[in-house]
């Protein structure tokens, strides 16, 4: 997590740079979004999915370091930015500060590879069983009692086969479902998109778009997230944002229209 950080900081600088933007604010920015961020993720997380045990031991919530929520990250980091530009630079317009939010999204994709990567090695997300091709095998001994100990943390213990069927199946990695389709699919975008000048919240919206349904959809997947009519709080997250990414592609192109028939 704190490579994907530094390497992510570093781009959005040297990005800034080659983009004409200010140094200074650019740091700035980068030290609200990312605190903003750390802490929403988590108290977003142990609100969202673990709501009885905060209730139960609310030292949890100062446990920033523990149960973060990728989507309560997104939304810190939006929190971040507009703490800041509202206490550091209320000088800067509205399409300045697009500029800067568009940096901070386009690297995004490269810094969430690097994070997801350490998940993969971790294998701290792990889903349902499958046969999935892509899955981890459970053939090991230790494997097996890994993936036992998050079902029965689910209270899911009893849907397990036995050991020798067990062996010969896998079960859902969502971290590295997520590092193989942001460094497979969302990079080569990001990568090609950039290769011409773009309006500031082209990468931004481009991220959402790109993102959010492949999040989505790999939530069915997880194995104890809290669910509320069906769906996680993730799940629930990621139709607001890309409810909201549609909305502004709909005013972008309205206000495109309005500005060639005047």
């Amino acid at each position: 997590m704190a490579l994907s950080v530094i390497v992510g900081w570093q781009m959005a600088v040297a990005r800034c740079r080659r983009k004409g933007l200010d140094d200074a604010v650019c740091t700035g920015l980068l030290a609200y979004v990312v605190l903003a961020g750390f802490v929403l993720a988590h108290l977003y997380s142990v609100i969202a999915y673990f709501p009885r045990q905060a209730m139960e031991s609310p030292v949890l919530l100062l446990k920033v370091w523990e149960n973060i929520s990728s989507f309560g990250g997104f939304v810190g980091g939006l929190l971040g930015l507009w703490l800041y530009f509202s206490l550091k630079a209320r000088n800067i317009d509205t399409g300045e500060r697009m500029k800067y939010l568009d940096v901070i999204a386009f690297v995004l994709p490269f810094a969430w590879a690097i994070g997801r990567l350490a998940c993969t090695v971790a294998h701290d997300h792990p889903g349902t069983i499958t046969s999935f091709p892509l899955g981890i095998s459970l053939k090991s001994p230790e494997a097996r009692a890994y993936i036992a100990t998050f079902y029965r943390d689910a209270g899911r213990l009893a849907e397990l086969p036995p050991s020798v069927e067990l062996a010969k199946m896998a079960f859902h990695d969502l971290g590295w479902y997520e590092f193989l389709y942001t460094l497979l699919v969302m990079v080569p975008v990001f990568l090609v998109a950039d290769r011409k000048p773009r309006p500031p919240g082209f990468f931004t919206v481009v991220f959402i778009l790109l993102y959010v349904p492949a999040r989505f959809f790999l939530d069915f997947l997880r194995l104890a997230d809290a669910r509320y009519f069906g769906l996680t709080p993730g799940q629930y997250a990621g139709l607001a944002v890309f409810l909201a990414a549609l909305l502004a592609i709909r005013r972008r192109s309205r206000s495109d229209r309005i500005a060639g028939a005047s």
